[in-house]
């Protein structure tokens, strides 16, 4: 019987049982047919005036080929590493039932044979926040500067995987939402995506701005940060996340990556059988009155404050 654990990569003792690239195996053979070229994108290579895929241009190649570039996609897939990113500053409250949620859920990914690592990036934390992680199994890196994408890009740095996902803090994936992120994968057409969202507790201001989110996420392909799921080359074609912002970070990165896929003739995709479980506990921490400042300094001056770590207090003022 298959052990859903097999895949596992216990980051902290550096054991794993998958062998996989830290870059995506590219297929596409290099060469002219006709008046058709391939070109590199990256870590990618394209069609040029075509579509983009693992095996980019498959559908124009010579039979032997197109066989070829199957086999080794096959190949690939068989030895797929996932690597889930955690940022976090000062959570030891919520960190290790949300890793535990993540290993749990990961047996989605090792059912395919793929490996799993689990990075945390300790955001300058002064609490248990990086004991907590290492009893949990994870790699844990530290980042000196107290910024979301700072962090998540740090945690990045040192992932070995060819797929990144990154996961808040206080947020619990299930075993569903990761086999449709498989899912996806498998299908070498999606660069990237997110999921919709569920807040933890049934609060009713909760459940309409979320229900707001969701159906704009969904039309918009702008992926919460709370749950991002990237093909790594990409992801570092792109330089990660933006050090200019401290608030919707994610959403740069939604646009900067759609107008990539685009390039590349792939999607974004925003999941929504299953919605990922995150906390509610900012409305409990702030006020109405500091919640709604937020919203519209946000949206009447929407540069500026998330390009002010004093301006983005709901995420760097310490509460938690």
């Amino acid at each position: 019987m298959h052990d859903e654990n097999d895949g596992w990569k216990d980051a902290a003792a550096g054991a794993g049982s998958c062998d996989a690239p830290s870059q995506p195996v590219i297929a596409t053979p290099r060469r002219v047919l006709k008046q058709t070229t391939f070109i590199r994108v990256g870590g990618w290579q394209r069609h040029r005036g075509g579509a983009g895929t693992l095996c980019d241009g498959a559908s124009q190649l010579l039979p032997s080929h197109r066989a070829s570039c199957k086999a080794r996609r096959s190949d690939y897939l068989g030895r797929v590493q996932i690597s889930v990113i955690v940022p976090a500053f000062n959570e030891e409250k919520l960190l290790g039932a949300s890793l535990a949620e993540i290993r749990a859920a990961a047996a989605a990914f090792t059912r395919h044979g793929w490996g799993v690592e689990l990075i945390v990036c300790d955001n300058n934390s002064t609490d248990r926040t990086a004991d907590i992680a290492r009893a949990a199994g994870a790699k844990v890196v530290f980042e000196p500067v107290n910024q979301i994408a700072r962090a998540r890009n740090a945690g990045a740095a040192a992932a070995t995987g060819a797929w990144l996902i990154f996961v808040d803090a206080d947020t619990h994936p299930s075993a569903d939402l990761f086999a449709d992120v498989a899912e996806q994968i498998s299908s070498g057409n999606c660069v990237a995506g997110g999921a919709t969202i569920r807040m933890d507790e049934n609060i009713l201001a909760a459940n309409v701005a979320t229900e707001l989110w969701n159906w704009t996420s969904r039309i918009k392909k702008w992926m919460a940060g709370s749950f991002i799921f990237v093909e790594t080359a990409a992801f570092r074609e792109l330089g990660g996340f933006s050090h200019e912002h401290f608030a919707a970070e994610e959403l740069d990165l939604s646009q900067r990556l759609k107008k990539l896929a685009r390039l590349a003739g792939k999607k974004i995709v925003v999941l929504h059988r299953h919605p990922i479980k995150t906390s509610a506990r900012k409305l409990k921490l702030y006020t109405p009155r500091e919640m709604w400042a937020f919203f519209f300094r946000s949206l009447f001056n929407h540069r500026r404050t998330v390009r002010s770590r004093e301006q983005a207090y709901l995420w760097y003022d310490g509460r938690r």
